[in-house]
């Protein structure tokens, strides 16, 4: 399990770079997870990429979305070029509903892109690059702009390939799991107390928690619990840093009706106190990961 380590507080949880500037671990050979996300957009090379078991030969460009929780791995592959986009969960703070789109993505086949498409992709990949590179005032906000027009744009690509309009299953019981697992994945992206519970979302889609856990966890590595947690604490993380709630008030949005509970809760999850958050995310100087020009 690969994490994608932040050491402050301050530091912008968001990395670009070519295969080689990232590391060698952006083409490992071996199965391996990440805890973030992970766009790629190949421009050159020959072999197989795998994730989840599903074999994908390269035929460049590609862009492919690896979310967190997946296993995969590089097989044979020789000239491998290109970009990698790294990001945790917290860069997703301005624009929530991307969640729910980098994972459709990460269960689509990566495309192979061709004229206008192939062009808008690696000038938007481009323009992330020289941000990043020049970390010129308000840098942050610019990177996270232009990776939400590059999540939209990868989301209408091969959009008529997906399973079918929310709140109808496959056909056949081949791609039930996986359905499942994404089903749950967007009610949680929701951001509604109402579907935090693994009870309601199973009632929500129609099965047992004990088939959503299983389901859940054959996708994604990780439980129901986990991911639920996950999203209440991201829920509470974009309220602290976009809004003038109290703790008291964004406690009782998320749920708790006792503020102490929910800084418990809350500094578990994060090792700080929703104050201190609220602190450090408004502290103008935000560095990145691998300030400056290191591999992260």
């Amino acid at each position: 399990m690969h994490r994608l380590d932040v050491r402050e507080p301050q530091v912008l949880p968001f990395a670009v770079g070519s295969f080689d500037s990232i590391g060698p671990l952006s083409r490992a050979a071996f199965p391996h997870r990440h805890t973030f996300y992970e766009i790629v957009h190949v421009t050159a090379g020959r072999g197989v990429h795998v994730v989840d078991l599903a074999r994908c030969e390269l035929r460049p460009p590609h862009l492919g979305v690896i979310a967190p929780g997946q296993v995969h791995h590089w097989e044979g592959v020789t000239g491998l070029d290109g970009s990698v986009v790294l990001f945790t969960e917290d860069f997703l703070l301005d624009h929530p509903g991307d969640r729910d789109l980098l994972r459709r993505l990460s269960g689509r086949p990566w495309p192979t892109l061709a004229g206008t498409v192939r062009d808008g992709v690696a000038g938007l990949v481009e323009q992330l690059h020289e941000e990043y590179r020049e970390g010129a005032e308000g840098f942050a906000s610019v990177l996270g702009a232009l990776l939400h027009v590059l999540v939209v744009r990868a989301a209408r690509l091969g959009a008529e390939t997906d399973a079918g309009p929310p709140g109808q299953g496959p056909p056949g019981r081949a791609g039930r799991a996986g359905w499942v697992a994404e089903e749950f994945a967007r009610l949680v992206g929701r951001g509604d107390p109402e579907l935090w519970s693994v009870g309601a979302c199973a009632g929500r889609i129609g099965v047992t928690s004990g088939h959503l856990t299983e389901s859940v966890k054959a996708a994604t590595g990780r439980t129901p619990g986990e991911l639920v947690r996950e999203a209440r604490t991201q829920e509470a993380k974009r309220l602290l840093a976009k809004t003038d709630l109290t703790v008291r008030q964004v406690g009782e949005r998320l749920g708790f009706g006792d503020p102490a509970y929910f800084c418990r809760f809350f500094r578990r999850e994060t090792g700080l106190s929703p104050g201190d958050f609220r602190g450090y995310h408004h502290d103008r100087h935000v560095m990145s990961i691998a300030w400056p020009g290191g591999a992260a």
